[in-house]
């Protein structure tokens, strides 16, 4: 598509994604400097529609952004009131104290929310600076500058045949231009994913590492309804599965937020994310809340995990990674939002330091400076061997150590070091005929739902016409590998049922339903032949979550 000619547009500061890292630094470089030139790319419908989080919010990335963000009316409005931490067996719960826990783990002070609304909310800050945020806008490809570095992007190309040539009602696209390009896509994003090779900023650090997040809204009994009250919850039913555990936030209006999280590390791949989170739901405390409610949305996303030691060079000529195209999520916390909003502050701030005295296009590493040694790395340093601690020991062992390592480092040292992660979360998938495939219980269609009735709640639409954009590099590797060795796992690890074998007079077929996906990059990460290479559709394609 080189041949193509596209009209150009140029930016001081070019930003692909409106989600809490692109949208705080957009506001931020207006705040510096109200005639700096910056565009928001958004490739969902609207801003929002595609974010998906827990979430709890730490407000200390929009204290230091907007510190009146009270008084402007960001949409935060209920603050914890207790904490639960349950340990779950089958039938039973015990409940883990708080006291024990390093101070970092205490909620007070911050709020349940709704992330697509406090990125709406976002945007309007932003857009009253004059940024000019564009939702519905994808970005296929980046564009290269003379010497290599980091020109561009192409965004707005719609119209191609489903052999990706161009079909009569094609559109190119532009060209949007920036002195500085930033990616704040979100995790593995695919523009983040060709910088990191193309400019081998993995070299020397821990491989990343994942968990699928799902996630129901849910509208419940009023008098169960608890406003306010957060619970986390481990064990069962995952066992010695998988790690992970599970989310239960009382938001306002009578509804809850629950989610499951299953660490994409796990061996077997018989394992299915999805049916582990319905079956949760029949847990009796969980049940018990649930009985008499009706779920009203779902959606699902990966989660970046590696922390501190995972963390890629985030800068190259011309472009950064910000948030989770990084990967700043404090694992036992639950929290990457004040991180994400805190890197593009920084981004921001390194970006006007170097237009203000006439660079463009090169390395912004004052901003990996302060990612590295202000207020994000000391967050994520302190909890930097909770999740190899896990993936080594257990759940059980983990705990009792992890807590240990995280009290020591409050205090400014570790006993462990820093631990190594070790494979890649594909890597760790293990040949099917090493484990026993796991029985699930039918969904009931109360409680527990089947995928494909559950993603009709993501409200996700795709063009059918278009090209799939979950590629394959090697179209026999589904049958030819993954069917005989791994039970094919993409018919399990996708939350969204994008992935099916069916039977064939021929022999078994591989079918790709590519309307059904939500965006959560599972594929991508989990594949064990990393065959899969998940690129964004024509702009404004995928799920419209409302308020999650």
């Amino acid at each position: 598509m080189s041949e193509i000619e596209r009209e150009a547009m140029e930016y001081d500061v070019v930003i692909v994604g409106a989600g809490p890292a692109g949208l705080s630094a957009a506001i931020r470089l207006k705040q510096l400097d109200p005639s700096r030139e910056v565009v928001v790319l958004e490739k969902g419908s609207e801003v929002g529609a595609h974010i998906l989080s827990g979430a709890v919010l730490d407000p200390c990335g929009l204290d230091a952004l907007i510190p009146d963000w009270k008084e402007k009316g960001a949409p935060l409005n209920v603050p914890v009131k207790d904490d639960n931490f349950f340990m779950l067996g089958e039938g039973g719960r015990i409940r883990v104290p708080n006291w024990p826990m390093p101070p970092l783990m205490n909620n007070h002070g911050n709020y349940i929310v709704s992330m697509g609304n406090v990125c709406r909310w976002m945007a309007e800050q932003a857009e009253e600076l004059g940024v000019e945020v564009f939702p519905g806008m994808s970005c296929s490809e980046l564009v290269y500058g003379e010497d290599g570095e980091v020109k561009g992007v192409v965004a707005g190309e719609f119209g191609k045949n489903p052999d990706g040539t161009p079909g009569p009602a094609y559109e190119p696209g532009m060209e949007l231009h920036g002195k500085y390009v930033f990616l704040s896509e979100g995790v593995r994003g695919s523009l983040a994913k060709e910088v990191i090779a193309r400019y081998d900023l993995s070299k020397g650090k821990e491989p990343q590492k994942f968990g699928i997040g799902m996630k129901e809204i849910w509208e419940i009994d009023p008098e169960k309804h608890r406003e306010g009250s957060v619970t986390h919850t481990m064990g069962w039913p995952l066992g010695k599965n998988a790690g992970g555990g599970s989310f239960i936030y009382h938001l306002d209006n009578n509804q809850v937020y629950v989610g499951f999280v299953v660490h994409l590390n796990y061996k077997n791949p018989h394992l299915y994310p999805y049916m582990e989170f319905q079956r949760f739901k029949h847990h009796p405390m969980v049940a018990e809340l649930l009985k008499g409610g009706k779920r009203v949305a779902y959606g699902a996303r990966a989660i970046s995990e590696g922390g501190y030691q995972s963390m890629p060079k985030m800068v190259a000529p011309g472009v950064a990674l910000l948030g989770c195209s990084v990967g700043m999520v404090n694992v036992p916390r639950i929290k990457g939002n004040h991180n994400a909003m805190l890197s593009g502050k920084a981004a921001a701030e390194a970006a006007h330091a170097a237009i203000e005295v006439g660079r463009a296009s090169d390395e912004l590493s004052d901003y990996e400076t302060e990612v590295r040694e202000g207020a994000i790395g000391k967050d994520l340093k302190k909890v930097r061997n909770v999740k190899p601690m896990w993936s080594k020991y257990g759940l059980m062992a983990s705990l009792g150590l992890g807590g240990l390592d995280m009290w020591t480092n409050t205090l400014g040292f570790s006993l462990f070091g820093t631990m190594a992660h070790g494979k890649s979360d594909a890597q760790a998938t293990e040949p099917a005929n090493r484990h026993k495939p796991i029985d699930y219980p039918k969904p009931d269609s109360k409680l527990s739902f089947d995928r494909l009735t559950n993603v009709s709640y993501s409200m996700t639409n795709h063009e059918e016409s278009q090209p799939c954009h979950l590629r394959l590099k090697d179209e026999s590797v589904p049958i030819g590998v993954n069917l005989p060795k791994y039970a094919e796992p993409a018919q399990r690890y996708c939350p969204a049922g994008v992935y099916e074998v069916v039977e064939k007079d021929d022999g078994p077929e591989f079918v790709i339903n590519f309307q059904n996906c939500v965006h959560c990059k599972t594929c991508d990460i989990k594949d064990p032949s990393q065959n899969i290479n998940w690129v964004p559709p024509q702009g404004g394609d995928g799920p419209n979550y409302p308020n999650m």
